[in-house]
């Protein structure tokens, strides 16, 4: 063999190893891009929505449990305008030239405690409602107390970007 024909040999098998590198390299990413996924749908969930969860339940069941949550989201209602009212004044009131930073924070602070109000609210209504249950209808409706609200799962391929 000539110094010509080992160059060739060289680079074809670099090339060989860069390409299995590659295909192993992805093979990795895509494994746990598939085992993430598959966590994610097993792993309890409260990406559903909160009467889904309800729909689970013996009928008898369900329409009373429906009614009083729905009785007491109703009540705690205010307390989550008002959270909204007051983020959006300190909003606003960042952005203008009146800037005040303690009657901002002040704002955020009222936001938060109206906040949770409603929250204490929901939850306390809800341990009101699982105290009232069968221990099978307490357990598939427990997942309520999840803080998790109303977050969305999404894929990686739908995060639009700013």
């Amino acid at each position: 063999m000539n110094a010509r024909t080992l160059k060739i040999a060289l680079a074809v098998s670099v090339a060989l190893n860069l390409f299995a590198l590659a295909a192993g390299a992805t093979l990795l990413v895509g494994r746990a891009d598939v085992e993430r996924r598959i966590d994610a749908r097993h792993r309890p969930p409260r990406d559903r929505p909160f009467m889904a969860v309800v729909e689970g339940l013996d009928p008898a069941v369900r329409d009373r449990v429906r009614e009083t949550l729905r009785a007491s989201a109703r009540a705690a209602r205010p307390d989550f305008e008002e959270t909204r009212l007051k983020r959006r004044q300190a909003t606003a009131l960042a952005r203008s030239a009146d800037f005040d930073p303690a009657e901002v924070s002040a704002l955020l602070e009222q936001s938060r405690a109206a906040e949770l109000r409603g929250r204490a609210r929901l939850e306390a209504d809800a341990v009101a409602v699982l105290a009232t249950l069968e221990p099978d209808d307490r357990a598939a409706l427990s997942e309520i107390l999840t803080r998790r609200g109303r977050t969305v799962v999404r894929d990686k391929s739908d995060r639009r970007t700013r």
